[in-house]
């Protein structure tokens, strides 16, 4: 069963590096990605199986449904539609209650080992290679225009399985999985690294990470003990923050502003 997240509406204490302070745990069998929508006020979650699923803060299952893809790898909002990956370098865009935009494709590139997806502003695709380790900004169409490998930094990146962007800093946030370091990376917009941080007191092989920016609120999946963490986050300073998108405007069910 989902244990209730309480107290979700705090904000973080601002601190001078990179921290994180746990609030509480999911239970949930092998999450593998995730996505934090501000609307629903809900997790989206993907466990490499054929379907997604969007859940309350509370734990209370929303929608469920199936892409075109054999399996759902990682996925991320676009605009007000879901981007999905398989991993093997399929994509395919739908509504939030399922419904296809278009038939999955593939971008006309080589990379194809995407385990975190990430949607910019302006469109770029922000996606994490689990193999050889790389951070790549992509257009729409593919084409490649930065590219952070992971083990040129220090410590080296070598496992990255799932990303998240800080709408109110645009700092992208990683985490390496158990067979690399176990911890979450900071980075800048254009993917200079800021920080690092372990993870092994909190869970073993981390997947996937979603971050609620209005509340300063990260979850991170981990695959050992199958659970989703949820914590405060501080980012290192220093950093701009700015407003957060519109955050939990109504809730799925009630069309009311959900208590947390």
């Amino acid at each position: 069963m989902l244990r209730t997240l309480a107290l979700l509406a705090c904000t973080a204490t601002p601190a001078a590096a990179l921290d994180l302070g746990l609030r509480d745990f999911y239970d949930l069998n092998r999450p593998a990605s995730l996505e934090f929508d501000p609307t629903f006020c809900g997790l989206w979650i993907a466990n490499e199986g054929p379907e997604i699923i969007l859940i309350t803060l509370d734990g209370l299952e929303l929608r469920r449904f199936s892409s075109g893809l054999r399996r759902i790898k990682a996925m991320a909002l676009d605009g007000n539609a879901l981007l999905v990956a398989d991993g093997y370098g399929g994509f395919q865009r739908l509504e939030k209650d399922g419904t296809p935009l278009g038939d999955p494709y593939r971008l006309p590139s080589r990379y194809g080992d995407t385990e975190g997806l990430s949607v910019a502003p302006d469109g770029t695709l922000i996606v994490v290679e689990d193999e050889p380790g790389h951070i790549l900004w992509m257009t729409p169409a593919g084409e490649v225009t930065r590219r952070v490998n992971g083990l040129d930094l220090t410590p080296a990146m070598t496992e990255p399985q799932g990303i998240a962007r800080d709408t109110r800093t645009g700092r992208l946030l990683v985490v390496d999985d158990w067979e690399g370091t176990n911890s979450l990376f900071e980075f800048s917009p254009d993917g200079t690294l800021i920080a690092t941080l372990p993870l092994i007191a909190y869970g073993r092989d981390p997947e996937g990470i979603a971050i609620r920016a209005a509340t300063g609120t990260v979850f991170i999946a981990f695959d050992g003990g199958a659970r989703i963490a949820a914590f405060d986050y501080t980012p290192t300073e220093p950093v701009d923050i700015g407003p957060a998108d519109s955050d939990c405007m109504f809730s799925a069910l009630t069309d009311e502003k959900p208590r947390l």
